[in-house]
């Protein structure tokens, strides 16, 4: 398989974060990807399509760990999580990545959807042969667990509501929050038939009782605490919380 040059974009977001993303997917699947280097281990969140392969994209230190957390199991967060050694995710949604089913990924809903791609990623290429690969996950992440790079530490928080797994990573030092599809500044997905409004609308008052100073999200650009509450709170009365 050729691999198109160009196909994701980098950003770089501060001297630790770099945030990935496939600008030619449709925006309904665009998700973001996020590399947080550390002292003794690097973490990559989320690992976007898997049209492509991302591995190579990624820049690693040779001899250094990278553990590539998926924040839940759905198609535009995992496609690439098999290219990696060392995967985790949250235990909730563990079994679906042994095998990554349609009905857990959603892959099926990418098969001719309109407006696939905005460019081919290589010639011949149909998302109607579109398919996620199995990822079993080597460590299973509960409430309460801590990821540790060396001189950050993340606490794995359970946030359901969009799936019943779904994850964020928290630095309680300096107030950042890796926050996957719980919250960003785009718009917010309820109705998949794995989401569930109550449990969303319980995600929404933890979030805004956190001290959350930036939220990078699994969609749209990165916002910043109060933006986050304001999302949470309008969330809430949309949704009688």
């Amino acid at each position: 398989m050729n691999r198109r040059l160009g196909w994701f974009s980098k950003s770089i977001v501060d001297a630790t974060t770099t945030m990935l993303t496939e600008p030619f997917v449709t925006d309904y699947c665009r998700a973001n990807m996020w590399l947080v280097r550390g002292r003794d281990i690097d973490m990559l969140v989320d690992t976007g399509m898997g049209i492509c392969p991302l591995g190579p994209e990624i820049e690693t230190t040779p001899g250094k760990p990278l553990l590539v957390v998926a924040t839940h199991v759905h198609l535009d967060h995992v496609g690439s999580l098999h290219e990696f050694a060392w995967r985790a995710g949250p235990r909730i949604e563990a079994p679906f990545f042994e095998t990554m089913p349609d009905t857990a990924t959603y892959a099926h809903m990418f098969r001719n959807f309109p407006g696939d791609v905005s460019e081919l990623p290589w010639p011949g290429w149909r998302s109607a042969d579109y398919a996620v690969r199995p990822a079993p996950l080597h460590r299973l992440l509960d409430e309460g667990d801590v990821i540790d790079l060396g001189d950050r530490r993340f606490t794995v928080l359970h946030l359901p509501g969009h799936s019943p797994g779904s994850i964020g990573l928290f630095d309680e030092h300096d107030g950042t929050l890796f926050s996957g599809d719980a919250i960003h500044g785009g718009l917010l997905v309820d109705d998949m038939p794995d989401s569930d409004r109550a449990d969303y609308c319980d995600t929404m008052r933890r979030l805004i009782g956190l001290p959350v100073r930036v939220a990078h999200g699994g969609h749209a650009d990165s916002i910043d605490g109060s933006r986050m509450r304001e999302i949470a709170e309008d969330y809430l009365r949309r949704n009688g919380g």
